[in-house]
Formats: C-alpha cells, sequence, structure tokens
C-alpha cells in the first residue's frame, strides 16, 4: 500500500473521480496474519470490496492491482459479478503460475515497464496472446518495476484508462 506504484494508481484513479481503497494484504507491514500464497489475499480483497461495495452500492466498480496485486485482482475479477474493467499494473508474467489468470471476459487493462525484471517483453505478449477480449495492453517506458523514471507518465495512463471507465 504505501509505495509509490500504488500511491500512483490510486492518485490517478481519484483524479477522474473514481473512489479508491487501498489496503495491505495479510502480514504486510503492521497488518495482522501470514502470507497464504494467494489463497487468503484473494479473500483479503474480496473481503475489502465487499466494504467498498455496501459503502457505495450503486457504483459500478473496477479492481487494480500492482505486481502480486495485479494476480490477486484478475483471480476475483473473474469470480466476481458486475467488474467493470480489471486493470493490472506490472503483471509478472515472467512467472509460470501467473499464465492461467485472467482467462474470463472482463474487460482488462495491463500497464506494464519495458524494462520490469518480473515481467519480460516476450513473457507479456505470450500470456496477452492467449487472453480473450477485450483486452489492452500499455507499455511505459520507464527503468524498472516501479515505474522508475516514468511516474508522471505511468499516472498519466491510469488517469486516462479512468476517464474512459467511467464514461
Amino acid at each position: 500500500m504505501h509505495n509509490k506504484v500504488v500511491y500512483r494508481i490510486a492518485r490517478g484513479l481519484r483524479r477522474a473521480g473514481a473512489v479508491v481503497l487501498r489496503f495491505n494484504y495479510r502480514g504486510v507491514n503492521l497488518s495482522e496474519g501470514q502470507y497464504d500464497h494467494g489463497i487468503g489475499e484473494v479473500e483479503d480483497a474480496r473481503a475489502a470490496l465487499a466494504l467498498l461495495r455496501s459503502r457505495y452500492p450503486g457504483l459500478r466498480f473496477s479492481l487494480a492491482g500492482f505486481s502480486f496485486g495485479s494476480r490477486i485482482i484478475l483471480k476475483l475479477g473473474c469470480e466476481t459479478a458486475a467488474v467493470s474493467t480489471l486493470i493490472g499494473v506490472g503483471f509478472p508474467a515472467n512467472l509460470t503460475d501467473s499464465q492461467p489468470l485472467g482467462q474470463c471476459p472482463v474487460p482488462k487493462v495491463f500497464i506494464v515497464s519495458r524494462n520490469d525484471q518480473f515481467c519480460a517483453v516476450p513473457a507479456m505478449e505470450a500470456y496477452f496472446g492467449e487472453l480473450p477480449e477485450p483486452k489492452q495492453l500499455i507499455w511505459v517506458d520507464a527503468t524498472d518495476h516501479f515505474f522508475s523514471g516514468a511516474l508522471d507518465q505511468f499516472e498519466a495512463v491510469v488517469y486516462g484508462i479512468a476517464e474512459t471507465i467511467s464514461s
């Protein structure tokens, strides 16, 4: 939650008028619990989504996540009715267990650094090519996984996506 990419995702979405909730998964920073290999973390995200949906029941909603969080939102989003869009940032396509995620008809947008050490361009292109439509892949010319040297450009991309989703 407290890293520059997650902060910029939230700020770009808020600037476009979205309601945003950031949270830590179990065992991260001061949160309780222990890492649960993606199983409990999906439940953490489901609980956070339920809280947000209870406060804003009439709003359309999208899910966004960075790195490990992008894996979680792809799993949760493909299991959850009424999701508008899934926004995967820094998706770790180099990991072979990432490959089955996102196989659903929910619109998906991926934002990735061209120099992401966890998402080589060929791995992402192969993964993306196997996904069902609708889908979009946006490359940002940044120096690493954390969009160093291109955070403003990255945030502008998030803002543009949020504007498109809300219209």
